[in-house]
């Protein structure tokens, strides 16, 4: 009789661990998430004034970023890949304006401005394509003229 008894509670046991699990499922997916992919229609435009760029980042998203000075605050931005800014012959200093059109997205503890396009004085260059992935620079030839 105990060993039925026993039988009986580990399985009330287990039936009863399954609903909880599945109740914290049900909860789990009624939470709104946070949509961490880049997205498009959530694009905005900010203009400023470069305070300083880096090629490179000891933190991450790592690559190119520069810092600027808008009306609103101060903005970090990631500009994706570096080598395309090289390739495109594309450079930033101190004190130089520019436009960014781009989203910020959450990354780690907070948020992080990614660059999909980004202008000075009449050279623009797409940095990311639609979907938030970094480009790469177009292949070339080995005499370095067009592509493979």
């Amino acid at each position: 009789m105990t060993r039925l008894l026993e039988g009986r509670v580990g399985i009330a046991l287990l039936a009863s661990a399954l609903l909880l699990s599945t109740m914290a499922s049900a909860q789990q997916k009624s939470t709104p998430q946070r949509n961490l992919s880049y997205e498009v229609s959530r694009e905005v435009s900010v203009q400023g004034s470069v305070i300083s760029y880096s090629e490179t980042s000891s933190v991450a998203p790592f690559g190119p970023r520069v810092t600027l000075q808008t009306g609103s605050g101060v903005v970090d931005v990631h500009l994706g890949n570096a080598r395309l800014l090289e390739s495109s012959h594309f450079t930033l200093a101190p004190g130089d304006s520019v436009r960014v059109v781009g989203e910020s997205v959450p990354f780690g503890t907070g948020t992080q401005f990614l660059a999909r396009i980004v202008q000075k004085g009449n050279q623009t260059l797409a940095l990311r394509s639609a979907q938030g992935f970094p480009l790469r620079p177009a292949a070339t030839s080995a005499n370095g003229k067009g592509a493979l």
